[in-house]
Formats: C-alpha cells, structure tokens, sequence
C-alpha cells in the first residue's frame, strides 16, 4: 500500500483542502496519516474524519520583534527531530505540504530523509512559511498564473486548490428552508472568516434594513459576533460558523461576500457564485489578500472593494452592482482554465510515490 503524509495547520485554510484530497486518495489505495501541531486547530478536523493524526512542536516564524521569536527558534528545531522521527516509524512514499508553520520542520525532515515533497501555495506570492520549505520540495502547486514566476523553474504546476466535495452537492430548496427563507427573493451569503470581519459585520448590520428591502441574507459573522437584538429580523440569518449547512448555503446563494483567502476565493470560483471580495489590509496581513483579489477582479470573476472603502453605502452598491450582472461574472468564471486540482495533485503523488520526478 502506498503510504502519505498530509501536513498543514494554523488555520482552516492550511487544513481543508488536505481533507478535501482525502477521499480521493484513499481511492487511489493510500495510507493516510496527518501531521500538525500538538494541540492546534488541525487536530480536531482531522481527527473527526478518522484519520491518524500525531502532533509536533511548532514555533511561529515572525517578521516583527516579539519575546517570543528568541524561543519558537528552539521548537522548531525540536519539532524537526520529532517530524524525522515520525517519518522513519511511518514510511510515507510522499509528504504533501498545505503550509503553515507547522510544516516547515516536516518537509525539511522528508527531505533529510530523500521523501519526495509536494507543496501547495495558496496565495499569489508565498508566504513565510512556504518560502522556507520550497527549497525542500520537488513539486509546488499553486492557484495563480501570476506565482509561477516567484517559483523555481521546474517545480510549479498551476493546480488551483482543493475543493470539499461535498460543497458541490448543496441543495438550494433544503438552504431556503433551513433559513426560513421564501422563494422569490434572492440571497446574500457573508462570509466573514472563522473569526468574523469587524468591518464586514458592521457595514452589513449598519445598512440591513435597505439590503433586506431587496435581499434574505445570511451572514456568517465569525465567534463570539452574533448580534442578540437581530436574532429575530425576519429576513436574516446570522451564524458564527456553519459545517454540514454551509454546503446548502452556498447552492441557495445568488451573490457571496467574502474574504480574499485563496481558498474561500477557490470555493467561489468553482461553485461559479458571483461575488464581492473585501480582502484584509495591510495593516493586519502580509497583503496576499489583496494580491488575490486583484488576479480575481482581473480576470472578471469578482468584484472587489478595500477594507478602508467598506461602509454601508459601498457594499450596498456593490452587492446591486454584482446582482445586475451576476450572468457577466458567471460567464467568466466559465472560462477559467485551472484543471481538476483534486486529480492533478493526486497524479503528481502517484508520480513522485513511483520516483518519478
């Protein structure tokens, strides 16, 4: 049986494109195990889906002064033998590397070991902890024509990302009904990330009652920013985080905002939902959302405000604007050209499990 390690973690989006490659895999004959960070929020997604998870230590690599930049250096270097440790005992034919910090001392571990290493990067450029672990790699995925020049000749393969399966298979009557939505109007989903968006959730609640003139909504408003005096505004749906529903949601949706994570923008571009992208500032990113919103705008297949332009006024006419010409977004989107990345990662595996390289 052909043996493969997934590693990724930090947050959701180094996470579930791992977990959308694994029923394929497990198709394809592999034996899975995962491996993250000891108690981080990989342990639980992985571990809900049966498959073997072992945790490693991790230290988070900074740009910026912080005390603890004088001791993380020493987890990773622990979490190095731990990953070497692990790969001797588990014997992967291929490491597969969705980035976070996690990951470093694991691909630099296989390549210790000659484990052949297939990296993902999400964003138009790579971000700190995959620039690290390219150098490890033999293959790096990637969603934008536009990263391919940042990579090493002969190592980027344009993929897109992994998409959950089960997102394709919504059903919109079962997303209305969930919501105690009517048939007649036309939905708004928000999705503000797993920790909300401050600036999202206010310009949506400070303009609702003009957005619910036209549109039911259902905003997905992150932890802890649920609003308790709208819990009854017929009309609107607000949930800090949805799992099994979100499929529906997504199928009853006639226009997404959204973030401009690489992979929640990957989920829109393949489920063709016209939508609004409101990407992090510089101020609190590395600005790789800004970078993939603008590929996105670019190619036609979203409308994009900055967060410093985001009131209730500019989201309203943006949310119009993209309604009166969802058709226009659609059809680009129609004609984007990233292959299956599901079967063009998984062939990459069967590949480099067999030596070829």
């Amino acid at each position: 049986m052909k043996r493969i390690i997934l590693t990724g973690g930090g947050t959701a989006g180094h996470v579930t494109p791992n977990m959308a490659l694994v029923p394929t895999l497990i198709d394809e004959g592999y034996d899975i195990s995962y491996i993250g960070s000891y108690n981080g929020m990989e342990k639980k997604l992985i571990e809900d889906i049966g498959i073997p998870y072992y945790g490693i230590s991790s230290g988070k690599l900074r740009r910026y002064f912080d005390i603890k930049n004088f001791s993380d250096p020493f987890r990773v270097i622990k979490g190095f033998f731990e990953a070497k440790t692990l790969l001797k005992k588990l014997k992967p034919d291929v490491v597969f590397s969705k980035g976070g910090f996690v990951t470093v001392p694991v691909v630099m571990a296989a390549k210790k070991l000659h484990i052949p290493v297939i990296i993902h990067e999400s964003d138009m450029t790579p971000g700190l902890a995959n620039k690290l672990s390219i150098p490890s790699a033999s293959k790096v995925c990637c969603n934008f024509p536009e990263t391919i020049k940042h990579l090493p000749e002969g190592k980027a393969v344009l993929t897109g990302s992994p998409i959950r399966e089960e997102l394709f298979q919504g059903d919109r009557r079962e997303g209305l009904r969930l919501c105690e939505f009517t048939e007649d109007k036309p939905v708004l989903l928000i999705i503000g990330g797993s920790l909300g968006s401050v600036a999202i959730n206010n310009a949506i609640r400070n303009n609702l009652d003009a957005l619910l003139e036209k549109y039911q909504i259902i905003h997905l408003c992150g932890r802890n920013n649920l609003d308790q005096r709208l819990l009854e505004k017929k009309g609107y749906q607000q949930f800090e985080y949805v799992k099994k529903e979100l499929k529906h949601y997504f199928a009853c949706a006639d226009v997404v905002v959204s973030r401009a994570g690489a992979n929640a923008i990957c989920e829109l571009l393949a489920l063709r939902k016209p939508n609004i992208l409101i990407p992090l500032g510089l101020d609190a990113s590395r600005g790789d959302q800004i970078l993939n919103a603008k590929s996105f705008e670019k190619q036609g297949y979203s409308y994009v405000i900055q967060e410093k332009d985001v009131t209730g006024d500019t989201l309203l006419n943006a949310v119009n604007t993209v309604f009166d010409h969802r058709q226009d977004y659609i059809q680009a989107m129609n004609q984007s050209k990233l292959a299956n990345p599901i079967e063009t990662i998984v062939n990459l595996a069967n590949k480099l499990a067999a030596g070829i390289h």
